[in-house]
C-alpha cells in the first residue's frame, strides 16, 4: 500500500519546492520555495520535534508519563505537542505574549499546558519565557527541557533531512539558500550538509530589525542597542543560540516589520501561498539581497517557507491589525484596492 501510515508522525519530511513565478519575477534566477507547511504541524519545526524526542527515547530519557517542556514562539510547540500525543507525553510551553490568542488555542487544543510570560524583557529575565522554561523543567519531576536554541540536534534534524532534501530536489543546482534565522537549526542545519556537497553555495541569513544577530555575524560582538520590539514572531533574538553555526551563513541580511508584512500577503496574492509572516520576511530578504548581489539566470535559489499561514490570519493576514500597525502604503499594490472587503447592504 502507498501513502500509508502507522500515525501522522510518517507524513514529517519530504516537503515539496514549488516555483516562484511573480514575486520574484524581477530576479532573473530560478527561485524555489520549500513549503515545510507540507509537514503535518504544518511547519518546520516538526523534524526537531520528532528528532529531539526520539533521541531522547533511544537514551532512555524518556518514560511512558514523562514531560516535556519548551520554550516557543508557537510552531516547535504545535510540533512538540503533537509528537508528545502520539508517543504519550505531557507537553509544558512557555510562550511569549507576542503570541497571538488563537495560537495559544491552538496548543492548548493539542493538550500543552501554556505559560504565557512577557516578551520585552531581557532573555535571563526570570519572567522571560527562556527562565520560565527552565524553571518549570527543573521543579517538574521526570521531565526534559527540549532547549531548541541549544541543542546540537536542532541543527542535526536538518543536517539529516532537510539539507539532503534540498541537494536532491535541485539535482545539486542550489546555488543559494535563504531562510529566517530564529534558533538557526533550519538554515544552519540545512547548510551544514549543503556546503558539504559544495562549499560554493551561497548561504543567506534573514535576521528581523530588532535583533542582534546580523551585528553579532559581522564584529561577533553583542550589541543591545539595536534589541527593540518588532512584530515577527520566530525569527530574530536577543541571545545569541548555539544552534545557530554562524561559519556556515555567508550573509545576513536584515528586514523590518512593515516590508515583511507586505510580502507576506503579495505572496498570498500572487503565487496563491498562504505562508506564516516569517514567509514575507525571507522572500523580502531575498529581494534585498539581490539589491546588492544581482544573481544570474543559472542561479537556483531555495527559500525555506517556514510555516503556514492559517496562525496569522488575525495579524498579518488582517486589514484590521495591518491599519493598526500604520501598514497602509503597500509599495507594490494599492492597499485599499487590494485588501478591501465589500460589504452588501
Amino acid at each position: 500500500m502507498t501513502n500509508v501510515y502507522d500515525n501522522i508522525l510518517g507524513l514529517i519530511g519530504n516537503t515539496p519546492l514549488i516555483k516562484l513565478n511573480q514575486v520574484t519575477k524581477d530576479i532573473p534566477a530560478t527561485v524555489y520555495a520549500k513549503l515545510e507547511s507540507y509537514n503535518p504541524g504544518h511547519s518546520t519545526k516538526d523534524r526537531i520535534a520528532l528528532h529531539i524526542i526520539e533521541s531522547a527515547e533511544k537514551k532512555g530519557l524518556l518514560k511512558p508519563d514523562s514531560v516535556v517542556v519548551e520554550t516557543t514562539s508557537g510552531n516547535t510547540g504545535f510540533s512538540l505537542a503533537m509528537v508528545c500525543i502520539i508517543k504519550g507525553y505531557k507537553c509544558i510551553l512557555a510562550v511569549s505574549d507576542k503570541t497571538k490568542p488563537e495560537k495559544i488555542a491552538y496548543l492548548k487544543a493539542l493538550g500543552a499546558t501554556v505559560f504565557v510570560c512577557p516578551a520585552n524583557v531581557a532573555a535571563d529575565d526570570p519572567r522571560s519565557y527562556y527562565e520560565v522554561a527552565k524553571r518549570i523543567a527543573s521543579e517538574t519531576p521526570n521531565s526534559i527541557y527540549i532547549n531548541q536554541y541549544f541543542n546540537e540536534l536542532n541543527i542535526d534534524a536538518h543536517y539529516q533531512t532537510t539539507g539532503p532534501e534540498i541537494w536532491e530536489q535541485t539535482q545539486g543546482k542550489i546555488t543559494h539558500l535563504v531562510a529566517c534565522t530564529g534558533t538557526g537549526g533550519t538554515l544552519t542545519g540545512s547548510a551544514k550538509y549543503l556546503k558539504e556537497q559544495n562549499p560554493d553555495i551561497q548561504i543567506i541569513g534573514v535576521d528581523a530589525d530588532g535583533s542582534i544577530l546580523k551585528t553579532y555575524h559581522e564584529t561577533g560582538k553583542i550589541d543591545k542597542t539595536q534589541i527593540h520590539p518588532y512584530q515577527i514572531e520566530g525569527m530574530g533574538k536577543n541571545l545569541i543560540p548555539s544552534a545557530l553555526l554562524f561559519e556556515k551563513v555567508d550573509r545576513f541580511i536584515k528586514v523590518n516589520d512593515e516590508m515583511s508584512a507586505y510580502r507576506t500577503r503579495e505572496i498570498a496574492l500572487k503565487e496563491a501561498i498562504m505562508g506564516g509572516y516569517t514567509t514575507g520576511a525571507a522572500v523580502q530578504g531575498l529581494i534585498q539581497y539581490t539589491n546588492i548581489n544581482p544573481l544570474k539566470e543559472t542561479d537556483v535559489v531555495v527559500v525555506i517557507f517556514p510555516d503556514h499561514g492559517s496562525r496569522y490570519i488575525t495579524k498579518v493576514y488582517s486589514d484590521k491589525w495591518m491599519a493598526e500597525q500604520g501598514f497602509v502604503n503597500n509599495c507594490f499594490h494599492n492597499y485599499e484596492e487590494v485588501f478591501k472587503t465589500e460589504i452588501i447592504k
